[in-house]
């Protein structure tokens, strides 16, 4: 089910808890709510849609890319960039880094790591955020 965006900066900041079976919802409807954004949006993070879950979904092509509990494990080539938000007005600066190693569970609970390299890495690394209650 797509959701309302929410740009709560108090709920946005907050640090999300760790996903579970029990939020299966909160994958599909955040895929829904990113397939709604997707002519202005390439990922979102649970927090987005007023869940405090370590949940992001990030469109890599025509597939919708389900991260739960998402870790950085390594980052290399760092650089600074302009971001957006649906939940922020404006651009913003900030660093990113060229090429990180990601450990998640994917939709199914299955542990993954990978490798996202570019714009992907930038994509993850700014839902990533969300996570951990960053705001660019």
């Amino acid at each position: 089910m797509q959701r309302a965006i929410n740009r709560n900066p108090l709920l946005l900041s907050q640090v999300a808890d760790k996903a579970t079976a029990a939020d299966k919802q909160v994958m599909v409807d955040l895929q829904d709510t990113l397939r709604a954004n997707a002519d202005r949006c390439v990922g979102m993070a649970a927090n987005m849609i007023g869940v405090n879950k370590s949940i992001i979904v990030v469109q890599i092509g025509p597939i919708p890319y389900i991260m739960v509990n998402p870790e950085l494990i390594s980052k290399a080539h760092p650089y600074r960039t302009q971001e957006g938000c649906l939940s922020l007005d404006g651009e913003r600066s900030t660093k990113r880094f060229k090429q990180i190693k990601v450990r998640f569970l994917d939709q199914n609970l299955v542990a993954h790591e990978q490798v996202f390299s570019d714009f992907t890495a930038q994509i993850v690394q700014h839902e990533m955020d969300h996570c951990a209650g960053i705001m660019i």
